[in-house]
């Protein structure tokens, strides 16, 4: 009996996961309506600044940590690349930790025994999306929406602030904690929060998937480092076994 509706309540969650970038239209859509596009141009120039910063770490920085590490870029895109695109939809890392640690073990070669740990532990520690990226350029967002100056000080607050909140943030949906944080702690506005709300779940997608990247990256570099990552399994030589449907499915958090 509990099994069964805890079936049904992952259902649910699954659907609205997926329904949810139809929700965020119709709210894009109502700011749209009630302030006009001055509003809405500000926002569409953040979405776009944070899709290209996250892209930039996910496609230039991660591969570069590979590259200097002697691992194959494509073989880790195509052992991580199932986790990557679950984070994308699910919006979530804890959501989608069991798939993020099967594919460190059967496709990136970690120990299973360090995966168990590294996983749980990456999942909230290590959100280069969420906790370092959106909140120092959505610091700068509002700080110009609002007319304010920000000063070379500010920056390295704003620095300071994204890169100690990137190991204390939940693996949850959203980044609201780390954007009232870092705009407190600038003395930003903190309606600035609520505008940037209405656009945060088509933001979400792609900082979840750098986080995953990420989570995924960090194990298997140390593991190369420490002399215990299965060489012929990242290669590719080992075929990794198959996926079950439970596998496929995000954790409901």
């Amino acid at each position: 009996m509990s099994e069964s509706a805890l079936e049904i309540f992952q259902k649910l969650v699954w659907w609205i996961i997926k329904l949810a970038p139809i929700g965020s239209a119709a709210v894009i859509g109502k700011a749209v309506a009630s302030y006009g596009w001055n509003l809405v141009r500000p926002l569409a120039v953040f979405s776009i600044d944070v899709y290209v910063g996250c892209a930039l770490v996910l496609f230039a920085v991660y591969p570069i940590i590979l590259k200097l590490h002697g691992l194959s870029i494509k073989r880790f895109f195509a052992g991580a690349w199932e986790s990557i695109t679950l984070g994308f939809v699910s919006r979530s890392s804890v959501g989608t930790l069991p798939v993020t640690q099967r594919n460190m073990t059967q496709n990136l070669g970690v120990p299973a025994e360090y995966a168990a740990f590294a996983a749980p532990l990456g999942a909230t520690t290590k959100m280069d999306g969420c906790a370092a990226i959106y909140p120092a350029l959505a610091a700068i967002t509002v700080a110009q929406m609002f007319g304010i100056s920000l000063s070379f000080t500010d920056y390295l607050l704003i620095a300071f602030v994204a890169v100690v909140g990137s190991a204390a943030t939940a693996g949850l949906t959203g980044a609201v904690v780390m954007l009232t944080l870092t705009l407190s702690t600038l003395g930003l506005p903190l309606e600035g929060v609520g505008l940037l709300l209405a656009i945060d779940p088509i933001l979400d997608m792609i900082r979840t998937a750098t986080n995953v990247a990420g989570q995924s990256l960090v194990p298997v570099i140390v593991s190369k480092r420490n002399g215990i990552l299965d060489r012929a399994r990242y290669d590719g030589h080992t075929e990794a076994a198959p996926a079950t449907e439970s596998d496929k499915q995000p954790v409901t958090v």
